[in-house]
Order: structure tokens, then C-alpha cells, then sequence
């Protein structure tokens, strides 16, 4: 008869004799933490008082989600779900916060799973959760120090989510399937419509979001320069060497990328999701890369370049290049609050549409190109004027029409202002000197009482500029983080 191993020992974990299971049990010092209240944790509260005023009496569930298999016994590594993240500032898996309704609002206490202490087998036994395999992990008390925030053993979440009535609570679901399951779906409705209000509730970005979403676009910054500091420009270099570069940035300074980076060279540009990255670059074609760093509160930059290898556009290339720039920068100049999304849509598309009339691609006139039932000029712009940014690379997507696409900016938004051009190599409707050319110019803009501010402006945008910019890292020469 096989023996039961316990919970998180591998089924290639070694047995152990009891004797030395009684042997590993003794002669280890304990560990302590110092552990202090988290400076945000006050934004964490208030955020849970928005959303505790948005549904008065009813149970709110929002779980942080759980690891995803890789291959076998290993997993991707984790990052929470931004809104549980936005009311916590938590970044374990498996934890679940509920906020209980009282007279006056909600008591909100997190679920977590505690430290597996040095006087348990599961110290150096359990290689999912031991401490000897994933290192110390807080207390209880720890954790409530650190967040400022009630919390329960994770063991105690089955019955804590049985006493919910089910008619009278709402769950964030699609992260966590056991707590799916343990809490019955009444109205489907109900629980859309709470991760609409969360995104609704994240769309203002508060001053210390702000702060998080500056330090990732620095950063990201960094990466760019890193990146164009080893570009040769006479020979070739594979796109995968340039994510790898930016990707070091962006574990050195930051958690990670924010998104799979696109590092499209020559006719790969024209791909909007090229994320293969399996290319190589060549003398006299563009680079379009789409880079972001995502900082260590999980806040992302989402910013592109369009850059020549050579180091200098060639005329035709900048005469499409500045296109590009002319939509992108109306579209910077229409932002203020009040002022509709589509608004900036539009401004960006009439901009292009009139470039690509005067490339002489427009089957017809720039108005007709531009008629709702025509949209013509869509063959070569393919993809929105932008999107929000914030937690997310596209922040915010359960927000209603009314309240995103079809509403109005306000003082605290943050969104990317990103048009672009790409013909592609097979167009037949394009001249062919056009063909694989593919050019995006993307940056981060914050709302503000009287304009917009752009907060990756430390990226140069002019054609000009861009070339100044990439004599000068060349110059500067490559640099390790630090």
C-alpha cells in the first residue's frame, strides 16, 4: 500500500525515515520579521470605503486568484488581479478578501494563507508553501500590520464563504474556481455589475497612482535607452536580444514587463501583436517597439517607438513617421477634462486619414475615407487612437460605454495616445516602397485640471528628436542597471 504524502510533497520528493523527520524538527532559530505598516495602505482603505458606499448591505468577495500551471509541477509566476490588488496591496495567491456588511458600511477582512512555522512538517516537507523551499512568510498579525487590515487563516475561507447568502452577495469571479463554486450565482448580473463598479472606481487615479505609474514610465525610459545603446546600426541583431535587454530593466528596477513586449523590426511592425520577437534587425529598416515596465506596486507603463536602425530616417520613412507624429500629437493637445473620448478619436483619424491622402492611398476622398460607413482609412491605421492605463496595460476594460468610449476624460484619468501606420507587405493597394513600413508612436498621458501632462516625455517624439536621441545613447554606450 502506497503512503499518503502530505499536502505539497511531490510525488518525486524522496520518503523519509521518522527518525529523521523527528530530526529535522528541532535545532532551528526563529526568524523574525520587522514588519511595518505599508505607507499606501490608507489609499487600500479608502478605496474599500468607495466600493463598501456602492453596494450597502451586501457581501463583497474579491479574490486575488491562484497560480497557473506551467508545465508539470511548476507555475507561471504569479501577479494578483489588479482590482484585488487596488483594494488591498497584496500579492499573495489564493487570498480572498470579504467585506461584510454592517450598520455603517462593511467590515473587510482578508483571507490569507499563514507562515508554515519551523515547528510543522510542512516547514520542509510542503514544497508549494514550506518555508524551507519558498522562504519566511508572514503571521497573521504580521500581515494585518503590514496592510492594515483584518485578517483570518485561509483555512477558515470554506465556511466563511458558506455563511454567505447567496442572494445578498457579489463575487468578482473568473479567479479563483473554488471560490466560484462555494458561492452560488443568483444573477449573473449582479456580479458584472461589480466588476464594473471596480472599474468604474479605478478610471480617477489618486496622487500616489500616480506616483506608481511615473515610477514605472521612468523606468521604462531606462529600458528604452538600454535597448538603444546596443542597436547596432550595421549590422543585424535579433529582436529577441532587445526584449531580453529591456526585460533585465524592467526585473532590475521593477517587477517585470507590464505585457509581453512587441519588438517588431522592417515588415514585422505592421503586426500589431507581434510578441515572437524572433526576427533580426537590418540597416535601413525601422524598429517599432511597444515596451512597459511594470513596477514593483504592479503599476504599468505602455509605451512605443518607432526607431531607425541606421539612426536616421530615410525620406520616405520620415515622411510617414511625421504622420504619425502630427496625429498623435493633436490628439495630446485635444486632452482636457470634459472633452469626449471619441473626441480624441476622431482628431487622431482625421489626422492620418489626410496623411494617407496625400500618400495618395485613399481609394477617394479624405471625407469619404472618414464616413462611418466607409472608414476606409482603417486598412492602414487598424487599431483604436488608445486606451486607459493604470493597474492594467488596458486598464479598466469592465467599465460601462457611458463611462469609457463613450463618455467624457476626467482630471485623474490616465490613457495611452498611440496612432499609428502599417502597410503591410502584401497590400497590393499601397505603392510598393511603402510596403512593410509599420510605425507607432505611444505615450502615457495623465488628465489634469487644465490639460494633460505626458508623463513619458523623457522619450523623444520629433523625427528629429529621435535621431539626436539615438546618436547620444550610442555615444553613452552600453550600461548594466543600477
Amino acid at each position: 500500500m502506497t503512503e499518503e504524502r502530505p499536502e505539497g510533497e511531490r510525488s518525486h520528493d524522496p520518503m523519509f525515515p521518522e527518525k529523521f523527520l523527528e530530526f529535522m524538527r528541532t535545532g532551528w532559530a526563529e526568524s523574525p520579521l520587522n514588519v511595518l505598516a505599508l505607507p499606501q495602505s490608507a489609499h487600500h482603505a479608502r478605496r474599500r470605503d468607495q466600493l463598501s458606499a456602492a453596494f450597502p448591505g451586501e457581501n463583497l468577495v474579491v479574490p486575488s486568484g491562484r497560480e497557473q500551471v506551467r508545465a508539470n509541477d511548476t507555475s507561471y509566476p504569479f501577479r494578483p488581479g489588479s482590482d484585488f490588488m487596488w483594494l488591498t496591496g497584496e500579492h499573495d495567491p489564493e487570498s480572498v478578501l470579504i467585506l461584510h456588511p454592517t450598520a455603517t458600511g462593511h467590515d473587510a477582512v482578508l483571507y490569507v494563507r499563514p507562515r508554515s512555522p519551523k515547528d510543522t512538517d510542512a516547514f520542509f516537507r510542503n514544497a508549494e508553501h514550506g518555508e524551507l523551499w519558498v522562504g519566511r512568510r508572514h503571521t497573521l498579525a504580521e500581515k494585518t500590520t503590514e496592510l492594515g487590515l483584518a485578517t483570518a487563516d485561509l483555512a477558515d475561507l470554506p465556511k466563511a464563504l458558506a455563511d454567505l447568502a447567496p442572494g445578498k452577495s457579489r463575487v468578482l469571479r473568473g479567479y479563483d474556481a473554488l471560490v466560484d463554486g462555494a458561492v452560488l450565482v443568483t444573477d449573473a448580473a449582479r456580479d458584472t455589475e461589480l466588476a464594473k463598479v471596480l472599474s468604474e472606481l479605478r478610471l480617477v487615479k489618486d496622487a500616489w497612482e500616480i506616483a506608481q505609474l511615473q515610477d514605472a514610465i521612468d523606468a521604462t525610459v531606462r529600458g528604452f535607452e538600454d535597448v538603444a545603446r546596443i542597436l547596432p546600426a550595421d549590422r543585424p541583431v535579433s529582436e529577441r536580444l532587445l526584449d531580453g535587454v529591456f526585460a533585465t530593466r524592467a526585473r532590475h528596477d521593477g517587477n517585470d514587463v507590464g505585457y509581453g513586449s512587441i519588438v517588431g523590426n522592417g515588415a514585422h511592425a505592421t503586426i500589431l501583436h507581434w510578441t515572437r520577437n524572433n526576427g533580426q534587425t537590418r540597416p535601413g529598416d525601422l524598429l517599432l517597439m511597444d515596451m512597459g515596465v511594470e513596477n514593483n506596486n504592479l503599476y504599468t507603463a505602455d509605451v512605443t517607438r518607432t526607431l531607425p536602425v541606421t539612426g536616421r530616417f530615410t525620406d520616405l520613412q520620415r515622411s510617414v513617421y511625421d504622420i504619425v507624429y502630427a496625429s498623435q500629437q493633436a490628439g495630446i493637445e485635444a486632452i482636457k477634462p470634459g472633452v469626449e473620448y471619441k473626441e480624441i478619436r476622431d482628431v487622431c483619424n482625421r489626422v492620418l486619414a489626410e496623411g494617407l491622402g496625400d500618400l495618395g492611398v485613399l481609394p477617394g476622398s479624405v471625407e469619404e475615407a472618414l464616413d462611418k460607413d466607409g472608414q476606409f482609412f482603417r486598412r492602414w491605421t487598424l487599431h483604436g487612437f488608445g486606451h486607459m492605463l493604470g493597474l492594467d496595460v488596458h486598464d479598466c476594460a469592465h467599465a460601462s460605454k457611458e463611462m469609457y468610449t463613450d463618455g467624457k476624460l476626467d482630471t485623474g484619468y490616465v490613457l495611452t495616445v498611440e496612432p499609428g501606420l502599417y502597410f503591410q507587405a502584401e497590400d497590393e493597394l499601397v505603392p510598393a516602397e511603402l510596403r512593410g513600413i509599420g510605425i507607432r508612436i505611444e505615450d502615457d498621458i495623465q488628465v489634469t485640471e487644465n490639460g494633460s501632462v505626458n508623463l513619458s516625455a523623457g522619450l523623444p517624439r520629433t523625427a528629429t528628436e529621435v535621431e539626436t536621441w539615438m546618436a547620444a545613447q550610442r555615444e553613452a554606450g552600453p550600461r548594466l542597471p543600477g
